[in-house]
């Protein structure tokens, strides 16, 4: 709280014309690393956190790129792929999935070696991978959930949906996923032990409800319509608490929960970053036209973004958070 000295000290400032000092950016510019000579639109990321590698998902170059973080350079890239699109790490197995849009497939990767290891044909538009308990759960097609056992690397599930599944999250304390249909302007939710929709939130006038995160504590979710360009902040039983304009052509959203914040990125070239609460103020980071993937991650506490090269070059901007 500021005090009445304080702000008559500001005021007097302002009138004598003396700048107050700007207001320290709650994310800043730590690294960039060159992808190289990619060409196209970059899609989503995966993180070994132990190895310290991240994962990028070339889609208009049909090859995935992994980068070490420690050494802030590419080490290696999987080529021959088919518009990757998703991409997951799994840490007890040691494995890389891959979903790609053009054929369809999941394909598998050892961790160590990068060789392939399999591929599971799900038919077509393989899209976003989540990773829970041994499990990945791959949205494809014209609508459907796969489940997958890491071990086997066999389908064990089809969950079905009424449209094409976008962005979704798999909780795990509940055991249900929550699946964006931006065709239908729904949040489908599923019971993944059954495989039955047991529930549908509606976005309203929000259209095109795209990337989608699970706040911490099972506080409900965070959605991003790109129509309206909108931050839908869900309740647990599916009413929106509040909602907040955003950035525009947004991919991904993640929650800080350290410091009560949510981040956007977006194709118009910033990341958006706003309080957890209605009435916040919402502050945007230059990135790059075109930079709308990026990753999270609490326990190295960075966003990674990935710029694509019509942006000036294809890299991944790695940004620090301010404050405690």
């Amino acid at each position: 709280m500021r005090t009445a000295a304080g702000v008559s000290l500001a005021l007097a400032a302002v009138l004598a014309g003396v700048p107050l000092p700007a207001r320290a950016a709650t994310l800043t510019v730590e690294a960039r690393v060159p992808l190289g000579a990619v060409k196209g639109r970059i899609d989503h990321l995966a993180l070994d956190l132990d190895g310290r590698r991240l994962f990028v998902a070339e889609l208009g170059n049909d090859t995935v790129a992994v980068v070490d973080l420690r050494a802030g350079r590419v080490v290696d890239r999987i080529e021959g792929l088919a518009e990757p699109q998703g991409v997951g790490w799994e840490p007890k197995t040691r494995t890389l999935w891959v979903a790609n849009a053009r054929d369809g497939s999941v394909r598998v990767f050892d961790g160590v070696s990068l060789k392939p290891l399999g591929r599971i044909d799900l038919g077509e538009d393989a899209d976003n991978v989540r990773i829970s308990r041994g499990q990945i759960f791959v949205g494809y097609g014209s609508g459907a959930l796969a489940v997958i056992d890491a071990s086997s690397r066999k389908v064990t599930a089809t969950l079905p949906l009424k449209a094409h599944p976008e962005g979704f999250q798999v909780d795990r304390n509940s055991g249900k996923a929550f699946v964006n249909a931006p065709d239908r302007q729904e949040i489908a939710v599923l019971d993944v032990s059954t495989g039955k929709q047991v529930a549908t939130w509606k976005t309203g006038r929000f259209r095109a409800n795209f990337p989608m995160a699970l706040a911490p504590r099972g506080e409900g979710l965070a959605v991003v319509a790109r129509q309206s360009a909108a931050l839908l902040r869900y309740r647990p039983d599916g009413a929106i608490r509040w909602h907040a304009p955003t950035c525009g052509d947004a991919d991904d959203v993640f929650f800080d929960p350290r410091r009560r914040r949510i981040y956007v990125s977006c194709g118009e070239g910033v990341v958006a970053v706003r309080p957890d609460r209605e009435g916040g103020e919402t502050e945007k980071i230059p990135t790059g036209q075109g930079a709308r993937t990026s990753l999270f991650s609490p326990e190295l506490d960075r966003l990674f973004v990935a710029a694509p090269a019509r942006s000036g070059r294809a890299e991944i901007i790695v940004l620090k958070p301010a404050g405690n």
